[in-house]
């Protein structure tokens, strides 16, 4: 195809197109249903996708042939999905200029044929294999149209995010560059990584979109529960000075400190609280970059304490010379390693997962996965 002139704007096109022909052989080889629903995710969201922005053919009648093909292989009308997707892009930049704008559902002859086609696929799928059709195909469907609507409605559910795993990125050619698609969505696939931009902590993600519910079992989500409930606020203070206390170097280094700065001392302070316990004549700064957080640890911690918000840098550590002991939260957003290569204060605590021993170290609990590690300048 890419020799012969047929496509329209990238060679690359090709190995779409050739993919969405083994979609369609894949399907007639009576695949279990976990296969028909993921592959129906995933071609909805590469190849049709792409399809949908930039028709892959120079010439129109070949772009509706393929768009029919699409339509009997995902089994809904590729037109149809292509009205609302762009209807999607134009609602997200008129949110932002003039409020919300609906999109409604209109008959065209072209969705509309389309419908027909899917039709007589699945009359053919049930006349042929009739077990197959509503042991498997069926369900596949539903399960892929579901994967499908997670994946949009995690897309946006706190903005447009964007995901840069290499390896979603490969696979799902590029669709994890979905801040960079939206801000010029008439772009190639293949363009997407060279227009990344400096995108906040907000608008990126560390899941791909189907799996961004997981952020509601994240460290921050996790620690909310902690705040709520007594009893695993009990079982956290245990755990960690019982750890702080298996540690000969802090356990001698205690009655000494001064000035202990805890980095992300927000929402339930549980490092704070007990070295306040344990060294109770040393000073104790919290840094977190989220006032919310500092106003929750505030109803913990004592009034003496010293709160800043401010988002904690490595490289621009010396301000925080003055300090004993620096501790640094399992959740640290920034170069951890940096901090074990060249601890900014003359004794670092680092919160870490089970599995990453460094210097002085002592398991915090097996069940919370957490271990902590004592590095010294």
């Amino acid at each position: 195809m890419a020799r012969s002139g047929l496509l329209r704007h990238s060679r690359w096109d090709a190995l779409l197109v050739w993919l969405a022909a083994g979609h369609g052989a894949l399907l007639l080889t009576a695949p279990p249903f976990w296969i028909v629903a993921s592959a129906l995710w995933w071609n909805a969201n590469t190849i049709s996708h792409n399809f949908i922005h930039l028709p892959f053919f120079k010439t129109r009648s070949l772009n509706i042939l393929f768009s029919a093909y699409l339509s009997v292989v995902l089994g809904f009308p590729q037109s149809l999905w292509r009205e609302r997707h762009l209807a999607h892009h134009r609602e997200a930049l008129n949110s932002r200029r003039h409020g919300n704008v609906s999109w409604r559902l209109r008959p065209s002859a072209g969705w509309m044929l389309e419908a027909l086609l899917v039709c007589g696929w699945w009359f053919s799928l049930r006349s042929m294999m009739p077990d197959y059709f509503m042991g498997n195909y069926l369900p596949g469907l539903l399960a892929g149209l579901a994967l499908c609507q997670i994946q949009g409605h995690f897309e946006h559910v706190r903005g447009t995010l964007s995901h840069y795993s290499r390896l979603y990125n490969w696979l799902f050619f590029n669709d994890g560059f979905h801040v960079e698609h939206h801000a010029q969505p008439g772009r190639h696939w293949t363009q997407l990584p060279r227009l990344k931009i400096a995108v906040d902590a907000i608008q990126r993600s560390r899941w791909p979109a189907v799996l961004r519910w997981m952020d509601w079992f994240s460290l921050d989500g996790l620690e909310r529960l902690v705040c709520r409930s007594p009893a695993l606020q009990r079982f956290v203070l245990q755990r960690h000075e019982a750890a702080l206390r298996r540690l000969p170097t802090v356990a001698a280094l205690l009655p000494s400190l001064r000035r202990i700065t805890i980095v992300g001392g927000g929402l339930f302070p549980r490092t704070a609280l007990v070295l306040h316990k344990l060294a109770p004549q040393a000073g104790l700064r919290i840094v977190d970059a989220s006032a919310e957080h500092l106003a929750q640890a505030g109803r913990w911690l004592p009034k003496q304490a010293e709160l800043i918000c401010q988002f904690y840098d490595v490289s621009a550590a010396g301000c925080l010379q003055d300090s004993d002991l620096l501790v640094v939260p399992l959740a640290f957003v920034g170069d951890k390693s940096a901090i074990y290569r060249a601890p900014p204060v003359r004794h670092v605590l680092v919160h870490d997962w089970l599995w990453r021993k460094r210097g002085e170290n002592v398991v915090i609990s097996v069940l919370l996965l957490k271990r902590l590690n004592l590095v010294r300048a």
